[in-house]
């Protein structure tokens, strides 16, 4: 009873339980029903990390809709197929994160994540900070700690690798060590250097069939159980400050005995995949066979895990490396392995796959899915699980179709349900509907199942069931008619082999790859010592490339080689052999050869969306034999495994790789070959995303390089774009930055046509990187790679590129002396920076560190700039610019050595001497005593005689011959022909016409001139001087004179006699012109003579003389000239220049405010002989500013200034003001204009009368005075005055007493003026008095 009242219980509670339960997710369902904007409910937080670890960002948002979040960084999208790798995206259950692996310090930022739905936006951002340095270990406590992160410090070890691992051979079952030495700084027990160890570029890690340890100096990788598996090329790989210490060997496994003689080896490579609950297929790779049976099947075993009994799957062998097994445990794990098959017997098993387990991965994953449903409100929402029976499959078909089986796959059913669920197969022959089950006596639980026993030529039709407890769905859509194929078959076999030297115990093999790959494997390479009947296995596991070198050979010993191609069919026929080679080291002129380093610098030059063109520079070392080959793989940037990309060598550094899929990133790396092999692979390229260029600039110039490095120059050369865009590439741009700097300077401000570049101006012992733009009509395009750093210093001992002359052979010649060589150094030179090669032009020679490139026969066409570089060096080069000029004087030199001659410092010529004598002469270089020597005039020798007098002088080299009468019968040509032991030269001398007139007319002059000099004679003829007071001065000197010479001055033909008389015996006279002006002009005329003769000098002062003469006394006037001074006038501002002395002729110029002044009457310019001035009448505003006086002597101006503005101004204009104020009162004051004598006598009784005339405005009064007592008009006296004019004092019957002092006093208002009159009278018969 309490039993049951419990259960009735718990049944109560728990119906409780489901009510709540479901009006909870009632109320839930119309809570997500609500709209609402994005919301974040955990945001993101900032991080601070080291370099080189990751960093995860992660949020929670809720919204309704469910919003869309997106990331960006800096506020720029984060775009992960940008960087493959780089970051992750991820969104599950509402939580959204961004994975950034391996952080560098460019990924400190800013970032966010945006939610978006369509009621709003939120967002939520957060600060990640990368550090580069990480801290040191500062104190021995802080040792405690480092086991436990000692990764944070094994990137700042330097290690130095030591003894190496060698290329190695085992054999399977047996067990091997590779181990490399190294010395590790600071060298902490306790902190390893981080090593990581590489099969075939796939990381390994440790296991019970993989060893590996680092420590005590040594890093080392066992593998106790060796298998042909393990076979492969090894990388250690140790992580230091700097970057990685590598290093790489191959690891060679072959077959162990067989246990039946004549079996074949062991597959390899087994591997368990489409692993499903049903099946799991198994593939292979198949053993090489060279001297046994051909193979006829294989056996495939499986073990369950934790048993030791394998139990054989097929019972019958399958000829394919490939096979689906069945009826396995579901949830049970197994291993698999491979047994060969051939009429001998069975061979070893091969090693055994990984573990799997039978479980369907999609059943996995839709369980996995379904967790969190428990932990999470969407557990209350409906979902599929709530169905009972199933939905019908979908996607009916085959996956793989062989001849000996299908494989079918389909898509599970939606809805699926709850229940546990199985698959029920149905086949029919196409188009019968005659169906019929297969699996009768299985559960299917995958969504895969492989179908055996179909007939040959048939087709079929494929349904599948969905079953479950409680009951099965309808059936599927049948698939298409499906029919079992013939096996494709192996490969096709490889074509062309060709085997070379590499080293003393190997060789390089290379071949062609079939026509028909057919899902190729890789190759097996046999080997056979010429002249023995079996063939040896060189490798033990297929080898993807096509290329091999075959190492543990017999040195000198030779082979024939031959390839086969592997598929899963099996292998393919053999390729023909190679030709023999014998075992030893790549030799070439005695020099033991390297091979080349690792080419660098990957960059993509164009693509097409499904081909890339590459372009990469070439080793730094040769080896010491020419780079003849490259190779290029290429893999998925996601990927670690290489494919090959030529077959046959590449011989240029460019490469176009097709066969592309459109918006996949991909990596390269290269391989470069000489004759002693193929050197190591470089360092693979950035991911390279297969994008198509449209853009219509130019895509990137490459190849970027230096030359002629000095310590404040450079050049620079590069090769043009691949891809041009829209029109041809027109020029350059080059930039430059310091390393270590994002600043870049344009070198050149116009585009530079050609591909190089000297660039100046640097610092000595800076580094630089450089970067090429290509430019087009459309723009300028992308930019180059970065160059590698320079560092502007020039090599210790350079030398420059010497041009010269052979002194035997007279070649013209460029040589240059290197400064550092080795063995395997080559002198490459070229012109404008063009490779020269073989060319008729010029041949070049090398001796020691010498190189010479010597013309053939140099021209104009030789022309440009030179350049040498010397290889395996660190950048020995130089160039020279041969110019015109510089190839002129060169081929001189040349003809004077082939055709020796007398070198001559002056050609022939000739010069007038004294008494009209004509001298020719020439002068050699040098002269020897035993020279000989001619003349020939008009084709005829002469000799001396009379007439003519030759002679030379050996120490001077001066062969000459003197005409003693030049006349007209010497006109010709003149040459001189000289012969000094092997050396001979001749010089001419064409005399004819105007040249021969010109020599014949300065003869006759000299003759004349020496017949003038015989008496009184002028040696200086006249000319002219200014003195410092400007006065001018006709000047001339006379010679042969004596006392009684007689000189005389005439202008025009009129004879001067000067204050002074001429002296000559003093040698010199002179006659000066004061005051010089237009007056002056004229002809003047010196005239000297005695009783030995007469010597004239004329002087003609005109035209340019004149102005000549005018600029003279400018030029002293102007030195002497004061500054502008103002003198205020009634009439305005005058502004004076005082000088020496001034004439109107004078280039003289006033200026206001920079503008020249013309003459006027508002601006009235004149002068003295004192002073030039310049008159402004009725000054106003606008004549205020700055006034300049400019005088020019024809060279110099001499300018003088006044400032005529503010208080200069005002004062100018009150005094102006002033002036004119008292001017006008002088002018219109009373005044008497004339008529009044001063002293009057008259006799008595006459009558007298004083009349004048005055004038004044407005008109004046008048007043009469008599000894200072005014005159009052009466009888006697009458006072008068008319029309304002005329004034008037009559005195009738003058009397003694009239006598006396009169006057008269004009006056207005402006002022008067007062005349006085002296009045005698006398009697009848008195004398007249005297006037007092």
């Amino acid at each position: 009873r309490s039993t049951v009242t419990k259960y009735t219980s718990l049944n109560i509670k728990l119906s409780k339980n489901i009510i709540n339960n479901c009006k909870y997710r009632h109320r839930i369902n119309k809570y997500k029903e609500i709209p609402k904007m994005p919301d974040f409910l955990v945001a993101l937080r900032p991080h601070t990390v080291w370099e080189k670890t990751p960093v995860k960002l992660f949020c929670t948002v809720e919204g309704n809709p469910r919003p869309i979040v997106k990331w960006y960084k800096g506020g720029v999208p984060v775009d992960p197929l940008s960087a493959p790798g780089k970051y992750k995206i991820e969104s599950k259950y509402g939580v959204h994160s961004l994975i950034i692996s391996r952080c560098v310090v460019s990924d400190t930022a800013e970032y966010s994540a945006v939610a978006t739905n369509q009621h709003g936006t939120a967002t939520s951002k957060a600060m990640v900070t990368v550090k580069k340095d990480r801290p040191e270990l500062e104190s021995p406590a802080s040792w405690v700690s480092v086991t436990l992160h000692c990764y944070k410090y094994k990137l700042v070890l330097e290690v130095t690798l030591l003894e190496r691992f060698p290329v190695s051979f085992g054999v399977e079952g047996s067990s091997i060590s590779l181990t490399c030495s190294m010395v590790v700084v600071p060298d902490l027990p306790n902190v390893p250097p981080l090593a990581q160890w590489y099969r075939d570029d796939t990381l390994l890690k440790p296991s019970n069939l993989v060893e590996m340890s680092v420590g005590g100096g040594a890093a080392s990788l066992t593998l106790p159980q060796l298998a042909k598996d393990d076979e492969g090329l090894y990388t250690l790989r140790i992580f230091t400050k700097d970057g990685t210490a590598e290093h790489s060997a191959y690891l060679f496994v072959s077959d162990a005995p067989a246990a039946v003689k004549g079996a074949p080896g062991a597959p390899m490579s087994v591997k368990a995949y489409d692993v499903n609950s049903d099946y799991v297929l198994v593939a292979w790779k198949p053993p090489n066979t060279v001297n046994e049976a051909p193979i006829t099947g294989y056996f495939v075993d499986r073990c369950e895990a934790g048993t030791d009994s394998w139990v054989q799957c097929n019972p019958a062998p399958v000829k394919v490396c490939k096979f689906p097994v069945s009826g396995l445990g579901v949830g049970h794990s197994y291993y698999f392995r491979v047994r060969a098959v051939n009429s001998a017997g069975i061979s070893r098993p091969s090693r055994k796959s990984s573990k799997v387990t039978a479980i369907d991965a999609a059943e996995s994953q839709r369980l996995q899915a379904l967790a969190p449903w428990y932990f999470s409100v969407e557990a209350f929402t409906p979902d599929p699980g709530y169905v009972t029976l199933p939905g019908e499959p979908t996607d009916v078909h085959a996956s793989e179709i062989l001849k000996s089986y299908v494989v079918l796959s389909w898509k599970p059913p939606s809805p699926r349900g709850r229940a546990p669920l199985w698959y029920v197969i149905e086949k029919c022959l196409a188009g019968t509907g005659a169906w019929q089950r297969i699996n009768t006596a299985v559960k299917l639980h995958s969504p895969r199942y492989p179908v055996f026993d179909l007939q040959d030529g048939q087709k079929y039709q494929f349904r599948v069931f969905s079953v479950n407890m409680y009951g099965s769905s309808e059936a599927s859509a049948p698939s298409e008619p499906i029919q079992k194929v013939d096996e494709d078959g192996v490969p096709s076999a490889p074509g062309k082999i060709v085997a070379t030297r590499n080293t003393k115990s190997s060789v390089f093999v290379q071949w062609e790859a079939p026509q028909h790959l057919k899902n190729l494997l890789g190759y097996y390479i046999d080997g056979r010592v010429v002249g023995a009947k079996e063939w040896f296995p060189c490798n033990h596991k297929p080898f993807r490339h096509n290329r091999f070198v075959v190492h543990g050979l017999i040195p000198g010993e030779s082979y024939v080689f031959r390839v086969q191609a592997v598929n899963i069919f099996g292998l393919s026929e053999e390729s023909q052999e190679s030709s023999p080679i014998a075992v030893e080291p790549a030799l070439g002129k005695g020099v033991d050869y390297a091979t080349p380093s690792a080419p660098y610098g990957i960059t993509m030059l164009s693509c097409d969306g499904s081909s890339m063109t590459l372009a990469w520079k070439k080793p730094k070392h040769s080896g010491g034999s020419k780079v003849n080959a490259y190779y290029i793989d290429k893999r998925d940037a996601d990927t670690l495994v290489w494919k090959e990309v030529n077959l046959a060598a590449v011989t240029e550094r460019i490469c176009t790789v097709d066969n592309l899929t459109e918006g996949t990133f991909y990596e390269f790396r290269i391989q470069a070959a000489n004759l002693a092999g193929v050197g190591l692979p470089s360092a693979p390229s950035m991911p390279l995303k297969c994008e198509a260029w449209t853009m219509e600039e130019p895509g990137p110039a490459y190849d970027l390089g230096f030359r002629e490095v000095r310590g404040q120059s450079l050049v620079i050369l590069w090769k043009a774009p691949v891809y041009t865009g829209a029109s041809a590439v027109t020029g350059y741009f080059v930039d430059m930055a310091k390393k270590g700097s994002s600043e870049f300077v344009t070198l050149n401000g116009d585009p530079v046509s050609h591909r190089y570049l000297q660039v100046t101006g640097l610092e000595e012992g800076s580094s630089y990187v450089f970067r090429v733009r290509a430019v087009n009509s459309e723009g300028v395009g992308k930019t180059s790679e970065l160059s590698e750093p320079v560092c502007a210093k020039a090599l210790p001992g350079t030398t420059e590129i010497v041009a010269g002359v052979d002194e035997e052979t007279g070649d013209v010649f460029l040589s240059f002396e290197a400064c550092e060589i080795c063995e395997t150094s080559k002198f490459e030179w070229s012109k404008n920076y063009k490779p020269i090669g073989d060319c008729p032009r010029a041949t070049i020679t090398a001796k020691g560190r010498t190189s010479r490139l010597t013309f053939t026969n140099p021209d104009k066409d030789d022309l440009g700039r030179y350049s040498v570089v010397v290889t395996d060096t660190d950048g020995v080069s130089s160039s020279y610019t041969l110019t015109e000029d510089a190839l002129n004087t060169m081929l001189e030199l040349s003809y004077a050595i082939r055709h020796p001659v007398v070198p001559l410092k002056h050609n022939l010529n000739y010069e007038i001497l004294e008494k009209g004598h004509v001298r020719f002469w020439l002068q050699a270089v040098k002269l020897s005593p035993s020279v000989s020597y001619r003349f020939i005039v008009n084709d005829k020798a002469v000799t001396s005689g009379e007439g003519q007098k030759i002679s030379h002088d050996v120490a001077s080299g001066v062969i000459q011959m003197t005409v003693d009468h030049f006349t007209r019968a010497n006109e010709g040509t003149y040459t001189v022909q000289i012969n000094d032991g092997k050396a001979k030269t001749q010089s001419s001398l064409v005399l004819v016409g105007d040249a021969f007139k010109a020599a014949l007319k300065e003869a006759e002059f000299q003759r004349k001139e020496h017949i003038r000099k015989q008496g009184p004679h002028f040696s200086e003829y006249l000319d002219f001087t200014v003195t410092e007071d400007c006065t001018v001065m006709l000047t001339c000197k006379v010679a042969n004179v004596k006392k009684d010479t007689a000189f005389h001055w005439y202008k025009e033909d009129d004879e001067i006699v000067p204050e002074t008389a001429p002296n000559v015996m003093s040698g010199s006279c002179a006659l000066p012109l004061p005051l010089f002006s237009r007056k002056d002009q004229g002809v003047y005329k010196a005239v000297l003579s005695d009783d030995k003769g007469k010597d004239t000098s004329v002087f003609d002062i005109s035209g340019k003389v004149f102005d000549d003469i005018i600029n003279a006394i400018a030029r002293n006037a102007g030195a002497s000239a004061s500054e502008l001074v103002m003198q205020c006038t009634p009439e305005g501002i005058r502004l004076q220049c005082y000088m020496n002395y001034y004439t109107e002729e004078m280039k003289t110029v006033w200026k206001h405010k920079e503008s020249k002044i013309a003459s006027s009457e508002k601006m009235r310019i004149g002068g003295t002989a004192e002073m030039a001035w310049m008159q402004i009448c009725d000054p106003s505003d606008k004549e205020k500013g700055h006034y300049a006086i400019e005088i020019s002597d024809g060279v110099t101006t001499h300018t003088r200034t006044f400032d005529l503005s503010g208080q200069a101004y005002t004062d100018a204009y009150e005094e102006y003001l002033r002036l004119k104020a008292a001017a006008f009162a002088e002018k219109n004051r009373g005044r008497v204009v004339g008529g009044l004598p001063d002293v009057v006598t008259i006799m008595e009784e006459k009558s007298l009368s004083l009349t004048c005339t005055v004038w004044g405005e407005p008109t004046p009064e008048v007043t009469w005075f008599k000894n200072e007592q005014e005159v009052a008009s009466n009888e006697h006296t009458r006072v008068t005055f008319d029309g304002g004019k005329f004034a008037s004092l009559v005195i009738n019957k003058v009397t003694t007493d009239d006598s006396g002092k009169y006057s008269i006093n004009v006056r207005n208002k402006y002022g008067g003026e007062f005349v006085e009159i002296t009045v005698s009278v006398y009697r009848h018969g008195e004398p007249i008095p005297e006037p007092k």
